[in-house]
């Protein structure tokens, strides 16, 4: 099927990023389609999130929950599809989903997160789902009073290991550096946990078991032993900017696939801004944030708005 109307916007990614720029676009009166696959986008699996103001603490799924109630309250409907295919067309954007429905806007928003890196060890595809796992807030029940690895040594890896900490009985940590990349408050709480073994400068190469996980390989011995017993595992091991659609657009990238955009949140190709997790300003600080994807979607909707007036400025609201 297809819409012969033209909108004012689309935006593609319904994650903090995208829920936001639907927000502003809509004050803004700009008429827009959001699509996201998931809405909430990563922070759906995010523990518990301690670091966005106005929540002391709150889980990923009830703060993607919040977002996407303000976004709705405008009338804007999320469509939950995934999209095939997008391309500029004369003096406007073709967007068609998977489904093969077809749609035009003036402007595209491209705030479509990134997904899970893999770790690429023998066993980790053939045992997801069956102890490999990469949503903790999803499968943590699943392993209540068993002994658990997660991988990795940044934030997402951190909050990991502390939420399992309440559910597992032995929860091990495997980073393959000294010194964990995560904001030191969170290694605080970590160390702070009974139940938490780290294991750092060591790195998992094998995922084992029959017909679920067993059991997993360390590069280096820990504790005379190159093979750990475990029941699940964990990996958090950092994001790929999930680019790949905005190919199309010919839009500039890094040489690791993130958008580059300007301090207007345009990309190379007029009229497509980008936002969140898959942006980056060359030579800023990549903070990967629930609250810098926020801001970075109100900001790309400033910016569609300025870019179909001429240019005139933002309505301030002070």
């Amino acid at each position: 099927m297809a819409e012969d109307k033209i909108y004012n916007c689309i935006v593609l990614g319904a994650g903090p990023a995208g829920m936001a720029a639907s927000i502003y676009l809509s004050r803004y009166k700009v008429e827009h389609l959001i699509f996201g696959e998931v809405p909430g986008g990563q922070v759906v699996d995010a523990p518990v999130v301690e670091n966005y103001p106005g929540f002391t603490s709150i889980s990923g799924a009830d703060l993607a929950q919040a977002f996407r109630g303000q976004a709705e309250s405008y009338g804007v409907k999320i469509r939950e599809e995934m999209i095939g295919e997008i391309h500029k067309k004369d003096d406007h954007f073709e967007v068609k989903s998977k489904k093969g429905d077809l749609y035009k806007a003036e402007t595209v928003i491209l705030a479509l997160g990134a997904r899970h890196r893999l770790l690429n060890v023998p066993g980790e595809d053939e045992f997801l789902g069956k102890g490999v796992s990469y949503c903790a807030i999803c499968d943590a029940p699943f392993f209540k009073g068993k002994d658990v690895a997660v991988v990795g040594g940044g934030n997402s890896a951190v909050a990991t290991a502390i939420h399992l900490a309440s559910h597992a009985s032995k929860v091990y940590i495997v980073h393959r550096r000294e010194e964990y990349r995560a904001q030191p408050y969170e290694v605080e709480k970590l160390r702070s946990l009974q139940n938490v073994e780290e294991i750092l400068g060591n790195t998992v190469k094998k995922i084992q078991g029959k017909n679920v996980v067993e059991r997993i390989l360390l590069a280096q011995p820990y504790r005379d032993k190159t093979e750990l017993s475990v029941q699940g595992v964990f990996v958090e091991v950092g994001l790929i900017p999930a680019s790949s659609i905005a190919k199309a657009l010919r839009v500039k990238m890094d040489e690791q696939g993130y958008i580059k955009i300007n301090s207007a949140m345009g990309t190379s190709v007029s009229g497509v801004f980008a936002a969140g997790d898959l942006a980056l300003i060359p030579g800023a600080i990549p903070l990967r944030q629930v609250i810098t994807s926020a801001a970075d979607g109100a900001r790309a909707a400033s910016a569609v708005y300025q870019y179909l007036h001429q240019q005139h400025p933002t309505p301030d609201w002070g």
